[in-house]
């Protein structure tokens, strides 16, 4: 069977979100009556730039959507890897819909911690927050852009590099604190810990899209462009399509252990096609600073 992966294109970024996820089926399994746990990528800001982030109008309409299908409990579940979380979570403007929106918030960089076996990657073992074993449905919210080790960081990196508690291995996270392989081979470590912490509904923003270096720091544009898909693998596929990477190391080992789907052949697009994406991708990227 196919996976499907939605693409809608917006200049408003609400409306994009809520274009693609409308075309998704089965959310209503994930959602209702559910634990959500709602994951934007928070690795770095500052009050001067907020571009390597989820921004806030992204965060309050994945909220909203999610509201629509009555969950049990709505968590934002945040791990900064290379500064505190509260701090980005402030300046990014996450930590007043938070407030706005009355949803719980979770550090999960902060103890109490609990060791997870892996059985896939370099790492046999992550601390983690206990907290992040407790969510019902996962929603991975990352941004569209390129990642100078991973090759791109979307869906996937979303989680797997932000899960392992920086209070334990360090902020940013190294080996001084506690010895670990995370950088010894990036690629085998994001496979595995999706493999463990399976990710339910994907969502790719290019609000803003980042291109030639990142995590931080790279050029960006806007580009109007939401990815959504119940496989992360998927949406990974077609993010990293989009910036131009045709096989990229963890989205092919996700694959191969059965998380995923990573070949065209195997994915179905819906909303706007991939061609069409394409061309709105390039057509912005001219406006790339």
């Amino acid at each position: 069977m196919k996976s499907r992966v939605s693409i809608s294109h917006n200049n408003d970024i609400a409306a994009a979100i809520n274009g693609a996820l409308d075309h998704l089926e089965g959310l209503s399994e994930l959602f209702v009556g559910r634990h959500v746990a709602i994951k934007p990528n928070d690795t770095w800001a500052s009050p001067h730039d907020l571009t390597a982030c989820t921004q806030a109008d992204s965060l309050r309409a994945v909220i909203r959507f999610v509201k629509n299908y009555y969950p049990k409990k709505i968590t934002v579940t945040g791990g900064s890897g290379a500064g505190e979380t509260d701090k980005i979570f402030s300046y990014l403007g996450l930590d007043k819909v938070i407030e706005d929106e009355e949803v719980e918030f979770i550090d999960h960089n902060r103890p109490p911690f609990e060791a997870v076996p892996l059985e896939y990657g370099p790492q046999g073992t992550v601390m983690v927050n206990e907290n992040v074993l407790k969510y019902d449905t996962l929603i991975s919210l990352a941004q569209l852009k390129v990642h100078e080790v991973a090759t791109v960081t979307l869906t996937m990196k979303n989680i797997a590099m932000s899960y392992p508690a920086a209070d334990y291995y360090g902020h940013p996270r190294n080996r001084r604190l506690h010895p670990h392989n995370f950088f010894s081979d990036m690629q085998g470590l994001i496979a595995g810990m999706c493999k463990r912490f399976r990710i339910d509904l994907g969502i790719i923003t290019g609000h803003p899209v980042m291109i030639e270096r990142g995590p931080v720091g790279g050029k960006t544009f806007e580009a109007g462009l939401v990815i959504a898909s119940k496989d992360c693998v998927a949406a990974d596929y077609i993010g990293a399509k989009l910036l131009g990477f045709e096989r990229v190391g963890h989205i092919i080992e996700a694959e191969k252990l059965g998380l995923g789907k990573a070949h065209l052949s195997n994915i179905e697009t819906i909303g706007v096609q991939l061609d069409e994406a394409e061309r709105i991708f390039k057509e912005k990227s001219k406006n790339a600073q």
